[in-house]
């Protein structure tokens, strides 16, 4: 039987993704740094919120965030574990409908308002059409998910950012996957004046050919495609029922499966 591993698209086993809340005008400064380093984030907006102060207007979201991932942070950011069982599914539910409303393709993630989460919540989640939800609880490591519902980040963007960054790039051990999960709020480069700290981490981390860089419903998509692989009994040939490819290595050789199709692995 062949030793089989999943990888990244193109055989590669970084991911870099970034997640940002509140949708505040800073966003299209942050914006405009992903897009020229060639980074995807995931920008967490709360859809009751919209143009209020400095807030990006609705009119203004497909257009900013495309190419990015928009994803539900509750209508009005409330405490949600304090919030009864009712309001919980309204905050969530209608945040969906109304940022589908906005961008057109289905919103099926959230980051927790105010880090806000307990199991309860978790277990709901998945029953309002949220797949995945960041928490504010950094790891300061580069391990995938084991939870989606409690998708903990590798750093807050102020907490020893370039620091890792530059420990993620000297990581070279293919057995493994590894992935860098940066989060924060693009207002606070405006607060604390230091904006070249995301400009210079962007810089440095972007751009390069051994990293995937992909928002977050990306990174779920692509573990669930993996999941949902039909591998034959012997491992000699699997097939791919999703859309999208899978890429393996297949006793040391990257192989894509193409969605749809039924592949030779030896």
């Amino acid at each position: 039987m062949p030793q089989i591993t999943m990888t990244f698209p193109e055989g590669k086993n970084k991911v870099v993704t970034m997640s940002y809340d509140d949708g505040k005008a800073a966003d299209r400064r942050l914006v405009e740094i992903f897009n020229k380093n060639g980074i995807k984030g995931t920008f967490h907006l709360n859809s009751g919120l919209l143009g209020q102060g400095d807030r990006i207007p609705r009119e203004e979201i497909a257009e900013l965030f495309q190419g990015h991932e928009v994803s539900a942070h509750t209508v009005t950011h409330p405490t949600i574990a304090r919030s009864p069982k009712a309001q919980l599914i309204e905050e969530v539910f209608f945040d969906r409908k109304m940022l589908e409303e906005i961008v057109g393709y289905t919103v099926r993630g959230m980051s927790y308002p105010n880090g806000s989460y307990n199991q309860s919540i978790k277990e709901l989640l998945p029953h309002l059409g949220i797949e995945y939800s960041r928490t504010v609880n950094s790891t300061e490591s580069f391990a995938m998910p084991d939870d989606l519902l409690e998708w903990n980040p590798t750093c807050h963007h102020n907490r020893n950012l370039m620091k890792l960054a530059e420990d993620f790039v000297q990581l070279h051990k293919t057995q493994y996957l590894y992935m860098f999960y940066v989060w924060g709020h693009s207002y606070e480069f405006d607060h604390d004046e230091n904006w070249n700290l995301i400009e210079d981490f962007c810089t440095f981390i972007g751009n390069r050919e051994d990293i995937w860089y992909a928002a977050n419903i990306e990174i779920v998509d692509y573990l669930n495609a993996f999941q949902n692989l039909r591998f034959s009994a012997d491992s000699q040939f699997v097939y791919n029922p999703s859309v999208m490819s899978v890429w393996l290595n297949v006793e040391g050789k990257f192989l894509e499966v193409k969605g749809g199709e039924n592949t030779r692995l030896t």
